[in-house]
């Protein structure tokens, strides 16, 4: 069984950047939007994740740009307290859900597929079928086809580990982990990304002893301190003074292993542990209090990446072998929520295709919904992508440089453009604009502040780009 269909633009995939991309496009154009997913529900990933999941980040700049997420709640009570309201997963899926059912759909020019898996797409021809009954649609894209999959995200509950589990070994995601728990006497977090903080505060909060957790942690991580990326007015001395210390320390940096301690001592940076140096930066984003919280766990395990899991023991990607105590549950955390490493940009806007990508790191439902408003709003794919540049989104911290320099260079570009320095000023989902765009002529201490942070721009800016260089040409 075959249908045929026609549609402006189709958008595979119904995740967040999906969702934000869509939202801003019924706002822009009157384009009519076929909406394809894998998932039986919106929310991509987030219906794969973990029942403990939150978001890292505060709610408010979170989703799409027409809806609020949340309540601008601060949190009185636990280790995100004094800090803007994280939601959860289930607020996170039932969000998405309530924008579709309520927006999206009541729009007349929204047609939606769940439970579909997209096959091909050319020459402006669109497939994908229905994976319960079968049903197979084709789609004339008079437009183009919005493509939110490059990046390939990956969630431990669908991600293949890389490593071998014996017989008897129990090994589980962090979606089984509150069932199976119980059942144990130690445990063994395996990975060292967010997903293994999350698990590693989980077991904690639930009642484990830090003696009886194991941390297999390959690499350690700079962290971004949730206090300085509040993203509102409430916050605007942490946030601003910590910016402009920032680019000072950039302007002044003669090396990146110096720039990240300076990064740490002015509040923008955390790490778990003191005496490591962490080699990996994904933007993860992290509290004090958690932070506190991590520090329990002293059993680290930091000679490498797991090959194997056998009874009573793991075998490590070097050779060695890592005892471990009977009736142990392992963690795997592994999955890694973009390929950091192999990630390419491409262009955003090509003919007949869009391929959402962050010119806001790390924003990507800001991103998303810029890509829709210059789409709607630009007259072609040159000026499009001028006005539209792709972040690569950085490994380490030596790809921060590349991805800060992107940051600051785009946003002196939504500046000089006044059709998109007016959009951003009343988009919701610009963090960094919300903190200062209600400064008055009479608030003498923000306009101080603003001043210095002004001063110290461009000297960043030209050291980040010899910083850059010079990496560059070592490697």
């Amino acid at each position: 069984m075959l249908e045929k269909m026609e549609t402006d633009y189709l958008v595979v995939g119904t995740g967040a950047v999906g969702m934000a991309f869509v939202d801003t496009l019924l706002d822009e154009s009157n384009a009519n939007i076929i909406m394809v997913d894998n998932h039986h529900q919106p929310g991509g990933h987030w219906n794969d994740t973990y029942s403990f999941v939150r978001l890292h980040q505060p709610s408010h700049f979170y989703g799409v740009a027409s809806t609020p997420l949340g309540s601008m709640r601060i949190d009185e009570t636990g280790i995100n307290k004094g800090y803007f309201e994280l939601a959860t997963g289930n607020e996170v899926q039932s969000y998405f859900e309530k924008v579709m059912r309520e927006r999206f759909l009541p729009s007349g020019r929204v047609r939606y597929f769940p439970m579909c898996e997209w096959q091909s797409s050319e020459a402006g021809i669109t497939r994908f079928t229905n994976s319960l009954s079968g049903k197979k649609y084709e789609v004339s894209v008079s437009q183009k086809l919005v493509d939110t999959t490059y990046f390939n995200t990956s969630v431990p509950s669908r991600h293949k580990r890389a490593y071998d589990v014996g017989d008897g070994v129990a090994c589980v995601t962090p979606t089984q982990l509150p069932l199976a728990a119980e059942k144990f006497d130690s445990y063994c977090i395996v990975g060292a990304g967010k997903t293994a903080m999350d698990v590693g505060l989980w077991l904690l909060g639930s009642g484990a002893q830090p003696d009886a957790i194991s941390w297999v942690s390959p690499r350690h991580s700079w962290l971004l301190n949730r206090e300085v990326v509040q993203g509102h007015e409430k916050f605007f001395f942490e946030s601003m003074n910590c910016i402009t210390e920032q680019l000072a320390a950039i302007a002044r940096a003669k090396d990146v292993d110096q720039l990240f301690e300076d990064l740490e001592a002015c509040g923008f940076l955390l790490r778990i542990h003191r005496d490591r140096t962490p080699s990996m930066f994904h933007y993860a984003v992290i509290s004090k209090g958690e932070i506190e919280q991590l520090r329990k766990i002293s059993k680290l395990i930091e000679n490498g990446r797991v090959s194997a899991i056998e009874q009573e023991q793991l075998l490590m990607q070097d050779g060695s072998r890592v005892p471990m105590p009977a009736n142990s549950l392992y963690i795997d955390c592994t999955a890694s929520a973009v390929n950091f490493i192999d990630s390419k940009l491409k262009p955003i806007f090509e003919p007949g295709l869009i391929t959402p990508q962050a010119t806001q790191v790390p924003n990507p439902c800001f991103s998303a919904a810029m890509a829709a408003f210059v789409e709607a709003n630009y007259p072609n794919d040159e000026a499009r992508n001028k006005a539209c540049r792709p972040i690569p989104l950085p490994d380490n911290p030596t790809g921060w440089l590349t991805s800060q320099l992107g940051n600051m260079m785009n946003q002196g570009a939504f500046n000089r453009d006044p059709i998109l320095k007016k959009w951003v000023a009343s988009c919701r989902l610009d963090a960094f604009g919300r903190v200062s765009r209600g400064v008055k002529p009479y608030h003498l201490k923000k306009i101080a502040v603003l001043t210095r942070l002004r001063k110290n721009i461009k000297p960043a800016v030209v050291n980040l780009k010899q910083l850059i260089d010079k990496y560059n040409t070592a490697a």
